[in-house]
């Protein structure tokens, strides 16, 4: 008997042997798997997470200063809301399975003027995610240089 399905390219084998065969995205089983993925995703990829890591830890504590006791309420907030914020992306990928940012999610539930007022927020939080981060980056680079390059920083960081 002969098979009529082409051979798969040597791309192809070698995908396939690497990252494993396509899965069937109507497996119940596999949203668990994806929502795990973004959430990995979300906190070892993303640009608000590197970031805040750069600044975030720092100025947090130079706002409790001397009350050190408050580190333990810090770390427990910050737990808090990092539960939080998984616990609604994993509803969010359950009823927008296909994809579905802020715009996508506000217009559906709620209306076509929410839609656009999460677009335009998300838009504006990606500039300033940014430029955060290029400031963050500055500064932790200049941090190793002596002081007298760090009147080059500003340059640094808007070139």
């Amino acid at each position: 008997m002969e098979n009529n399905d082409p051979k798969p390219s040597i791309l192809r084998r070698i995908s396939t042997k690497i990252i494993g065969r396509p899965r069937n995205i109507k497996d119940p089983s596999i949203f668990h798997k994806l929502s795990l993925i973004a959430l990995l995703s979300w906190i070892g990829l993303g640009a608000d997470g590197l970031s805040s890591s750069s600044y975030g830890p720092e100025e947090a504590f130079k706002a409790i200063a001397g009350h050190i006791y408050l580190a333990v309420f810090l770390a427990i907030a910050t737990a808090l809301t990092v539960f939080i914020i998984s616990y609604t992306y994993s509803k969010i990928i359950e009823q927008f399975p296909h994809g579905g940012g802020g715009y996508i999610v506000a217009t559906h539930t709620i209306g076509k003027s929410a839609g656009v007022v999460s677009g335009s927020a998300l838009l504006i939080d990606y500039v300033l995610t940014i430029t955060v981060s290029i400031a963050a980056c500055g500064d932790a680079i200049f941090s190793f240089l002596p002081l007298e390059f760090h009147q080059y920083s500003l340059l640094f960081k808007v070139s």
